[in-house]
């Protein structure tokens, strides 16, 4: 794997940490919010942390996509998922909420977790496949049917 592909999953990671802290931090702020009533929703979108936060995690997906046009799910996630300790020391240090022993637990047998998944090969390889859009189950033709949807006559 690249020096580019590393630094779009360490994107990953750290916009989706910094992004959930600053939207955590803007919603403390603003308040009980309810869908049904949309001056609240608004009020709290316009709170400058909130909005920080929505743009960061708009960064996240972005390269949330851009790491799974290259990479298994079942590996993005995975490496991912490191953005739970991030994501607990930013809530311990910054956000000063009380991490309990039990999650400290969990985020350190995710942690370990990861170490099994980094080691395999980050895209399963299809030989029989002639492109990549082909190994998808949705674009795969079955037995019998032409790539237009049709029945081979």
């Amino acid at each position: 794997m690249t020096f580019r592909k590393y630094l779009v999953l360490a994107g990953v990671t750290v916009f989706a940490a910094a992004g959930d802290a600053m939207l955590s931090h803007g919603m403390k702020q603003t308040g009980n919010i309810s869908i049904h009533h949309l001056e609240s929703v608004i009020f709290a979108i316009l709170n400058p942390w909130v909005a920080i936060g929505i743009v960061l995690l708009l960064a996240f997906f972005t390269t949330y996509t851009t790491a799974l046009s290259w990479a298994d799910l079942t590996y993005v996630l995975p490496a991912t998922s490191l953005g739970y300790v991030l994501l607990a020391l930013v809530a311990r240090f910054l956000l000063h909420e009380h991490v309990s022993p039990l999650r400290w637990l969990g985020i350190a047998l995710i942690t370990g977790g990861v170490g099994f998944i980094a080691g395999g090969p980050a895209l399963t390889e299809h030989p029989d496949m002639e492109c990549r859009g082909a190994s998808s189950p949705l674009l795969t033709r079955t037995a019998g049917h032409e790539a237009s949807g049709g029945v081979k006559s």
